[in-house]
């Protein structure tokens, strides 16, 4: 049976929007769901980078075209955009944790949009994910890129695993696909 529910399709096909619109539906139900999303920025129409968004609404920045990396830190690149791994950590782990340590106090819902390139450059975030998987009463809700290229190890890990559920979002499906995943997430929340 399905403990974690995760998205994955192309970029820009409504995972992010599917994983707030469950929360939303979570929420109004009284279940406890915490976590964090990814946003794109843009700017005169033009997306500049990437923020990471917390459900509490806490906000920092993922990711920006060009940005320079801080002297003395190693530069984490994907594409154009390069990634402010400090910002990200600051925002993503202490959710993870706390998904962990509130685990015993009930069963809760855990959101990871997305655990992708730019977030797996984090060994701190790759070891937080495992054990928030790990985790009981805990269900994670999060997004998956689609295998492109070099598999990521992290995500082919997950996507092996035997207590998870994928749903590939499409655009023709994205519409129909709230109340099969929310099943999903109450049946095992």
């Amino acid at each position: 049976m399905a403990q974690h529910v995760f998205l994955t399709g192309p970029p820009g096909v409504g995972k992010t929007t599917l994983i707030r619109k469950t929360c939303e539906a979570l929420k109004s139900s009284s279940v406890s769901v915490d976590g964090f999303y990814t946003e794109e920025v843009r700017q005169g129409g033009r997306r500049i980078g990437f923020d990471v968004v917390t459900l509490s609404g806490t906000r920092g920045p993922l990711s920006r075209i060009g940005a320079e990396s801080p002297p003395g830190k190693r530069e984490c690149r994907v594409g154009q955009y390069v990634v402010d791994l400090t910002s990200f950590e600051q925002l993503a782990l202490p959710v993870l944790k706390n998904a962990e340590l509130s685990s015993a106090a009930g069963k809760r819902v855990c959101v990871i949009d997305e655990i992708g390139k730019m977030e797996l450059f984090s060994q701190t975030f790759i070891q937080a994910v495992r054990q928030t998987l790990s985790a009981p009463g805990t269900l994670v809700l999060g997004t998956i890129p689609i295998p492109k290229g070099k598999p990521l190890a992290l995500v082919e890990e997950i996507r092996n695993r035997s207590d998870i559920k994928v749903f590939t979002v499409t655009k023709e499906n994205r519409n129909s696909l709230l109340q099969e995943i929310l099943m999903c997430v109450q049946k095992g929340s």
